[in-house]
């Protein structure tokens, strides 16, 4: 596959992942051609939130240009804002709602690249925080 260096933000078709987020995926190995992570654009809608999930192989980093919203991440829960990067490791369990009046928009780098299948839904019921 030929390396693709450049993604217009215009050419780029949302679509939903297993946890619920709306994702545009700026920059894929399975499309572009790069080879060791995957950038995407995540919108969560005003009110919404991700399913609680976690990723056995894959380090995520997400970093808020949009809106606010309340991050859990593992035993943690905490208010998040425009400019707020996080770390997101292998097997942490997480979630993040938007709050406020917009929605919470945030780009997630993931390495190795996206993958549903390295993604893991969580019975909510035993993580009651992340319903509310």
């Amino acid at each position: 596959m030929k390396m693709s260096m450049h993604q217009a933000y215009s050419a780029v078709h949302a679509y939903i992942t297993k946890d619920g987020s709306e994702i545009r995926e700026l920059m894929h190995p399975s499309v572009h051609g790069n080879a060791a992570q995957s950038l995407a654009e995540a919108t969560v809608p005003v009110g919404g939130r991700t399913l609680l999930h976690r990723h056995s192989a894959t380090e995520e980093l997400y970093h808020v240009t949009a809106g606010e919203g309340m991050m859990t991440l593992g035993e943690k829960r905490f208010r998040v804002r425009i400019g707020d990067t996080l770390c997101i490791p292998p097997g942490t369990a997480h979630c993040i709602e938007a709050l406020g009046t917009s929605p919470l928009v945030l780009l997630c780098c993931c390495s190795p690249a996206y993958d549903h299948a390295d993604t893991e839904l969580i019975d909510t019921a035993q993580w009651e925080r992340c319903a509310t």
